[in-house]
């Protein structure tokens, strides 16, 4: 890998992965929309010299072309909001693609578990059957064949699977992101799902730091790659860790599916994210074989390490901000 962009680059992956990509030295575009945002991350990171922006619109394959400056290898992180997945999420991978078949380079596709549906091993392979029953699942399996169409002959394509994620850079995309923000400025919070049942988390800089490792493989594209966390924790357990991090102890009220159908009445997200409860009662766990076949040990940060770290760079963050 000569040089990269990243295409969604201050959303949550997309921040942790370029600045993996930063740390290890690779030129690194960050595309995004917003300069106000490019330039407060490029800020954060210590404004690199071999950190470059480009502000553009995803959805405009002329603008990623325009802004490609080289880079052989593009990661595609930017999103969609959760309640238009339906009907822009293709759209926008289809703009990313085109742009990349133009540019003839190599595509690394952040998605996640969703496609798999209800689980069918206890360690989840990236050879799962593929069976979603949810509204959501069934678009992303139409989005990854269409990552993996015959219709794209210059561009060679990789999907990284991961599980429901935290970290310094998650937002509201992600289940826990808003939930440590809340007990992280000592705030009431909600936990979206069963908070006794385990589930898997992947720290986003472990994830950015595999996806990475992926990226600079030629052989690892063409194929799914699973993106494991350090193993299963319950939301009890991730609240304890998170408040006793923040030294506030505010409530922290579980939302299922009339909470999150009451609150969706204002709050749209709220409301798609009822039809995907089933995984935080019948939670996956990814299988690690492949990746620790192929490249190596996973990186994996213990999650009394990891979301203390993201609660005290939460309120690092904030205090920086309200000096400004």
């Amino acid at each position: 890998m000569e040089k990269a962009i990243v295409i969604g680059a201050t959303g949550g992956t997309g921040a942790a992965i370029t600045e993996e990509l930063v740390k290890r030295g690779v030129p690194t575009i960050a595309f995004g929309r917003s300069r106000q945002k490019l330039e407060q991350f490029a800020e954060k990171l210590g404004n690199p010299k071999h950190l470059m922006l480009a502000i553009g619109d995803a959805m405009s394959p002329n603008d990623i072309v325009a802004q490609a400056g080289g880079a052989d290898v593009l990661f595609h992180c930017a999103n969609v909001p959760y309640h238009e997945m339906v009907n822009k999420l293709i759209p926008l991978g289809e703009s990313v693609m085109e742009a990349a078949e133009r540019l003839a380079i190599k595509v690394v596709a952040i998605d996640g578990i969703y496609p798999y549906g209800r689980k069918q091993m206890e360690l989840v392979t990236e050879e799962h059957p593929k069976e979603p029953h949810t509204i959501k699942g069934k678009v992303r399996l139409d989005y990854e064949r269409m990552l993996f169409s015959n219709r794209w002959t210059k561009v060679k394509v990789m999907i990284v699977r991961l599980p429901d994620y935290y970290g310094p850079t998650a937002n509201e995309a992600s289940y826990l992101g808003s939930t440590l923000e809340a007990i992280a400025a000592g705030k009431m919070a909600f936990f979206i799902g069963n908070m006794h049942v385990p589930r898997e988390f992947v720290y986003l800089p472990d994830a950015a730091a595999m996806v990475t490792e992926l990226a600079g493989k030629d052989f690892a594209y063409g194929q799914n790659w699973n993106i494991p966390g350090a193993g299963l924790i319950s939301g009890q357990e991730i609240v304890r860790i998170a408040q006793t991090a923040s030294d506030h102890v505010k409530p922290v009220i579980p939302l299922k599916k009339f909470g999150l159908s009451l609150l969706g009445m204002s709050v749209p997200v709220m409301k798609e994210i009822v039809e995907m409860l089933y995984l935080t009662e019948e939670p996956l766990t990814l299988s690690r074989e492949k990746y620790n076949r192929f490249i190596g040990p996973i990186t994996a940060t213990a999650f009394q390490e990891g979301i203390t770290s993201t609660v005290l760079a939460l309120q690092k963050s904030k205090a920086s901000f309200a000096q400004k």
